[in-house]
């Protein structure tokens, strides 16, 4: 199963980075009336998207290593009940520092939704 998630992971990751070469890449088209029209992406719309993307990434990567640590705790518990508190510790220490891989994310996203990248 994790080879197939895997697998989806890159390729999805490759259709973002290809649609994401191709926005950039576009130049500025002429309107019917012959003016310059905008019609492509702004640095805004395309930090939002960016910033949706890397959340929601984040949280399921948080999510899949959550649920895989606290598997293994409880497993370790299952198998020897007197060392539970050690355990249990160990298991919100490292559930803590995986919970902050995605605040960090959050972070990151909030600033390039807010700051504006080219000082216009």
């Amino acid at each position: 199963m994790g080879g197939r998630v895997g697998r989806v992971a890159w390729l999805t990751t490759g259709i973002f980075l290809l649609a994401a070469g191709s926005a950039f890449a576009a130049e500025a088209g002429v309107a019917a009336g012959g003016a310059p029209g905008g019609g492509g992406l702004s640095v805004g719309a395309i930090s939002i998207i960016t910033g949706g993307f890397a959340m929601a990434i984040a949280s399921a990567a948080a999510a899949i290593g959550q649920s895989r640590a606290i598997v293994a705790a409880l497993e370790g518990i299952a198998r020897q009940p007197t060392a539970a508190p050690r355990i249990q510790v160990a298991m919100i220490i490292g559930l803590a520092l995986i919970e902050s891989l995605a605040i960090y994310v959050l972070l990151i996203s909030l600033i390039v939704f807010f700051v504006k990248p080219f000082g216009g």
